[in-house]
């Protein structure tokens, strides 16, 4: 290696470094202060370095907490995935293991879960902002293809709408978030979470009143028995 090229990559890594500095001092600040409390200067301040440096590698402050969306669903899909395409787990292991991903994400980020629940809402370029709507979408579809394949081995039920089902679990996993990162769960201990996760997970796979799951499983397969079709049989832990 040229000492020319040595320095130019160690330049690379310093720029990344200063980059990713300041990213993390966006995510304190807008979890912090607010989006409409934010302002560049505080995250300069936040991050160590000059004010002009933000501008040096974002444009303004609906472009920093843009970039904060994208780094931040870019990991969160990464993980997702991992579960949702796990080979040999049952349906119900991957519904539980989603909300696993969503629930430590919170546990080792709270502020960054925090500013993308809802900091990018508050933001006057939030509805613009594609990387959170497109990778929000994505996880829906990537689920509904996972409840997709679960109804073909008969894991769900054939009366279900796959998008539907993605839509109400990855749904009742943001608003179970929301709970906690706008302060309506005043417990955010490890416990609390972990509670937390455990019961949307079986909320979600059980219903929530007392002997709900089993009365909708009779009456769905009474219903299909008096219409001439036979029910596929479904996997129950």
């Amino acid at each position: 290696m040229s000492q020319r090229q040595s320095k130019t990559e160690e330049a690379g890594s310093r720029e990344g470094e200063r980059r990713r500095t300041i990213l993390r001092a966006a995510i304190d600040v807008f979890a912090r202060k607010g989006y409409h409390g934010c302002r560049i200067a505080d995250v300069a301040r936040e991050a160590g370095v000059a004010y002009g440096l933000v501008y040096h590698y974002f444009k303004n402050k609906d472009e920093l907490l843009e970039t904060v969306v994208e780094t931040g669903w870019s990991g969160f899909i990464s993980r997702l995935r991992t579960v949702v395409e796990g080979e040999g787990s049952s349906l119900e292991q991957k519904v539980r293991g989603i909300a696993d991903v969503a629930f430590e994400a919170y546990r080792v980020d709270p502020r960054a879960v925090k500013v993308l629940i809802l900091e990018v809402a508050r933001s006057p370029a939030g509805t613009q902002i594609v990387s959170r709507q497109q990778a929000f979408l994505d996880t829906i579809r990537m689920a509904a293809d996972m409840f997709r394949s679960a109804q073909a081995t008969g894991e769900l039920r054939a009366d279900l709408d796959p998008m539907l089902c993605a839509s109400l679990l990855v749904g009742s996993i943001e608003l179970g978030l929301t709970a906690f990162v706008s302060g309506l769960m005043e417990d955010r201990s490890p416990e609390a979470l972990e509670r937390a996760k455990v019961q949307i997970a079986e909320s979600f796979l059980h219903g929530v009143l007392p002997g709900a799951a089993t009365s909708a499983e009779v009456s769905w397969k009474q219903e299909r028995s008096s219409s001439g079709t036979r029910p596929k049989a479904g996997k129950r832990s």
